[in-house]
């Protein structure tokens, strides 16, 4: 028994002696490795203490040193699995759950960073550093649940607030960077919600959820074609992303609705074209582009059916949701002009002509003024109840009938407001009259020119001459004599 003891002890001697050289070689390694970390050389600090690892692979704190020069690389994920090597190791190296705690939330996993940080407590309860990661991790955990309210409640703002405030505490957490790029694009912040998918993307080229951020983005942009390959691309990679999925199944539905609307719309099938604009529209409430785009297509289609007060509404939606689209103030100026709404269509033609200073942007917006500055005149043409395109007979016609009307001797009996506002209208008629029969005068009026300023003013006319001038003259010409006893609406012509 004694020799076997003898025989084991010489076989053990030289095992002893390796595993002391190993072990002080791997310190050796560990020195360097901590000299090149206090110069801030973290490669080179890595490659050492790689080397004491391989030297040594069961000294935790070989690991844990690893792991921090791993997390100044801001190598999260391998200094994570590093830090739980030194932990399963030696169950008491604070240090370790400490690092590993850090991992975990700058990686976005704060539950698991909260039981570390726990843990170290435990160890060493008054450590102020663990308490102080402990708090952030709460308040990460905070923000993660109220960043989800938010997302339910559609209000995306809050939701990036939330994630900025949970980024500057787990600044490498790629579902943090995620859903803030997502609610980005959902705001029309297309740049930035680019920037960081692009990011992720630059260290991850198979990230789907960044993928799927990027084709949002063009979605989005009304770059459907692009998108949908982005979308196909992150399913590739995640086959049960489902946002991916809706996204490209929306993409292609709006593009073909889209489409279908446009070519029924070319073969002046209106009604048709409104109901697809109508569909497509109720495909995804967030595409801002394409649904301004809808909006004013449908509106353009309202005023092909004759319903401007229908596509005014729906040029008014599609600027609500891009102010900066053009067409939508020219087809809303436009309808504005053809109900005679002359005040709105100059604020459009305005805001048109200041974002694109052209010849044709300045004549409407021209037109549209010179049209409102008639409209503040006496409208000669409605006076009289003819279009602006009468013909000279027919305003003859007109005034005949209307003077006839409202003649002061017909309404001698009534009251005295009655009286003076027939006399007043009398007036009106004469006065229209007077313009409009006069061929240069009813061209100046047309043009918008003042004919208060013209030599010929209006200021001497009277409408009682220009009534006699018009039935002849008071010698054999009319009279409302025994008016009286006609029935109403009748006159009595005395020729002589």
């Amino acid at each position: 028994m004694a020799d076997v003891d003898i025989d084991m002890q010489m076989e053990l001697e030289p095992q002893i002696i390796i595993d002391a050289d190993m072990e002080r070689e791997a310190e050796g390694f560990k020195e360097q490795g901590n000299a090149f970390y206090v110069k801030k050389d973290y490669s080179e600090a890595f490659n050492y203490y790689t080397k004491a690892i391989d030297a040594c692979p069961k000294n935790a704190s070989y690991y844990g040193n690893r792991a921090a020069t791993l997390m100044m690389l801001c190598r999260f994920r391998e200094a994570l699995v590093d830090s739980q090597r030194a932990v399963r190791l030696d169950d008491c190296f604070m240090k370790g759950h400490l690092r590993e705690g850090k991992c975990h939330l700058s990686l976005g996993n704060a539950m698991a960073a909260s039981r570390c940080f726990q843990k170290v407590l435990e160890l060493e309860p008054s450590n102020s550093q663990a308490q102080q990661e402990h708090k952030n991790a709460t308040a990460v955990l905070e923000y993660e649940r109220m960043a989800d309210f938010d997302f339910e409640k559609r209000d995306f703002r809050k939701v990036v607030y939330s994630m900025d405030k949970a980024l500057g505490l787990a600044s490498t957490c790629h579902r943090f960077k995620i859903l803030k790029a997502e609610c980005l694009a959902l705001l029309g912040r297309y740049p930035e919600a680019q920037s960081v998918a692009s990011d992720i993307l630059r260290m991850d080229s198979t990230n789907g959820d960044a993928l799927y951020v990027r084709g949002l983005c063009l979605y989005y942009e009304d770059c459907i074609d692009k998108a949908v390959q982005f979308f196909v691309q992150a399913l590739r990679m995640a086959p049960d992303h489902e946002k991916s999925r809706l996204a490209c199944r929306n993409a292609k539905a709006l593009k073909a609705k889209k489409e279908e609307g446009n070519k029924v719309f070319k073969d002046s099938n209106f009604e048709a074209a409104y109901r697809l604009y109508s569909e497509a529209l109720a495909i995804d409430p967030n595409n801002i582009k394409t649904n301004a785009k809808l909006y004013c297509n449908r509106g353009t289609v309202g005023a092909k059916l004759n319903k401007p007060d229908q596509a005014i509404e729906d040029c008014t939606s599609a600027i609500k949701l891009d102010d900066t689209y053009i067409k939508a103030y020219l087809r809303r100026a436009q309808c504005y002009m053809d109900i005679e709404q002359y005040e709105e269509a100059v604020r459009d033609y305005e805001k048109v002509y200041q974002t694109e200073k052209t010849k044709e942007h300045k004549h409407l917006l021209k037109t549209a003024q010179l049209e409102l500055k008639k409209s503040k005149r006496k409208d000669y043409y409605k006076v009289l109840g003819v279009g602006k395109n009468a013909t000279e007979d027919e305003i003859k016609k007109a005034y005949r009938k209307r003077a006839l009307m409202h003649h002061p001797d017909r309404h001698s009996a009534a009251t005295p407001e009655v009286q003076k506002e027939e006399e007043k209208k009398f007036k009106e008629m004469g006065e229209a009259f007077t313009v409009l029969s006069d061929p240069k005068k009813k061209t100046r009026y047309d043009c918008g020119h003042d004919l208060e300023d013209d030599s010929n003013n209006m200021g001497d006319f009277n409408a009682n001459n220009i009534f006699k001038t018009f039935f002849g003259g008071p010698a054999g010409g009319f009279s409302f004599e025994s008016s009286q006893n006609q029935a109403p609406g009748n006159v009595f012509f005395q020729f002589g």
